[in-house]
């Protein structure tokens, strides 16, 4: 029988997937507005003025440059994590049940959500590290007449200023994978790994608040149900969470998460994209020094209006559709072992 744990990666997975297929634009935008360097014609663009610009000069498709590899990458994310951290949950739960008989073995205090959610974390920075960096790469190349793009399928788009031919060249994700190890082999692929592995605060942040918010809600709700007429029990009635709570917590938890730790982003982009991005820092630290030094407070929250809305949006859908997706996937389980 498949664990718990794998049934809950999976579910992870596809919900991951289907909430980046719906707002990988808004990705997209906040990526390249964090790996820009900083240009007066674009100073305080906003998203939907960056939106029109991308489409007029490069076509509506550019939106999703580089969505094969982000679907890649938020597949193996969300499955990553979400085996380590239910893995890392039935470890803590199966330690406090075998020293606690109340009702608060069978939950994750503050501190244990915090260390799942610690170890999950790390292990997925690592594992997705290098998908995310092929993924920025694909993003931030277009418009660029590099001669080491041989491979690259060659178009040809009109400026809408000079009306001149422009040729565009991208890379297909083998294709950035090959070049990227051919210029500076595997250590190409962890570029940002230091930033990465400080934003695994980002998902305890979300993920702890989620969780003590959700047991929250679940209590104070079970606490009404048992003062209802007919309803006389000792025990508080445990009731599920809407597809509803799920969506608007996901994406209150998120909003924090984010905002919090928006430069780390920036900062992690930049050393994802390497030289496209004009710039190159000795590590996470220096980068955000280098880039308030040289471009301004300002520069540290590039893209944070369309990432804070393409954050909410697919934390909000991810834990809305992952619990729907758990639960099929667990009919289905018991659908198949019955008539096995």
């Amino acid at each position: 029988m498949v664990s718990d744990s794998v049934v809950h990666a999976v579910a992870g997975a596809g919900g991951g997937m289907l909430a980046m297929a719906v707002t990988y634009p808004l990705v997209n935008i906040s990526t390249r507005a964090q790996v820009e360097t900083k240009k007066p014609e674009h100073a305080n663009e906003s998203a939907l003025k960056t939106v029109q610009r991308i489409i007029k000069s490069e076509g509506i498709l550019a939106l999703f440059d580089g969505l094969e590899s982000s679907l890649i990458g938020i597949g193996i994310t969300n499955f990553a994590f979400y085996q380590a951290f239910e893995e890392s949950r039935a470890i803590i739960l199966r330690a406090k049940a075998r020293t606690q008989t109340s009702k608060s073995a069978h939950t994750l205090s503050t501190l244990e959500s915090i260390l799942a959610s610690l170890i999950a974390g790390c292990v997925t920075a690592v594992v997705s590290n290098p998908i995310w960096t092929i993924n920025t790469q694909q993003m931030v190349q277009a418009s660029l007449s590099d001669p080491d793009v041989a491979e690259a399928s060659v178009t040809t788009k009109i400026d809408p200023k000079t009306g001149e031919k422009i040729i565009v060249r991208k890379l297909g994700f083998l294709q950035t994978i090959r070049k990227m190890y051919a210029k500076d082999g595997l250590a190409a692929f962890f570029r940002g790994l230091g930033p990465a592995l400080v934003l695994c605060i980002n998902p305890i942040i979300a993920y702890t608040s989620f969780e003590q918010l959700k047991n929250l809600i679940i209590a104070r709700r079970g606490l009404r149900a048992a003062r209802l007429p007919g309803r006389a029990t000792d025990k508080p009635s445990v009731l599920p969470l809407t597809d509803l709570d799920n969506f608007l917590l996901g994406a209150f938890c998120k909003l924090l998460a984010t905002g919090s730790l928006y430069p780390y982003l920036v900062v992690k982009s930049r050393l994802q994209a390497g030289a496209a991005s004009g710039k190159r820092y000795r590590n996470s630290f220096h980068g955000l020094a280098v880039i308030f030094r040289e471009e301004g407070l300002g520069a540290l929250y590039s893209g944070i209006a369309s990432k804070l809305a393409q954050s909410m949006l697919t934390a909000a859908f991810l834990f809305a559709s992952k619990e729907r997706l758990y639960l099929a996937a667990k009919a289905a389980l018991r659908a198949t072992a019955a008539k096995a």
